[in-house]
């Protein structure tokens, strides 16, 4: 009961040639296969430089950066500006 049968494969396979049509499944298929191959080797290239050492694993870290001093800061003051209402009579 729990695996699929003939029957209920050729049914899927019907199903999605009527829901996709027979001319979009081959350009879906190339795709797929596109993506994996370039998935595939993404992968391996990823696993080739885990391998080897990087530069900046042989290289000595850098001491840290010393902190800037900055001058005090100055308050800045703002006079009150009179607004035109106020000097209507």
């Amino acid at each position: 009961m729990g695996s699929l049968s003939a029957t209920h494969w050729l049914i899927i396979a019907l199903l999605v040639l009527v829901l996709f049509g027979a001319k979009r499944l081959p350009d879906a298929a190339r795709g797929l296969g596109r993506s994996l191959r370039i998935f595939k080797s993404e992968m391996s290239e990823m696993h080739n430089e885990s391998a080897k050492p990087t530069p900046a694993e042989q290289a000595p870290a850098p001491a840290p950066a010393q902190p800037q001093e900055l001058p005090p800061a100055q308050p800045s003051v703002q006079t009150p500006q009179p607004s035109p209402e106020t000097h209507k009579a």
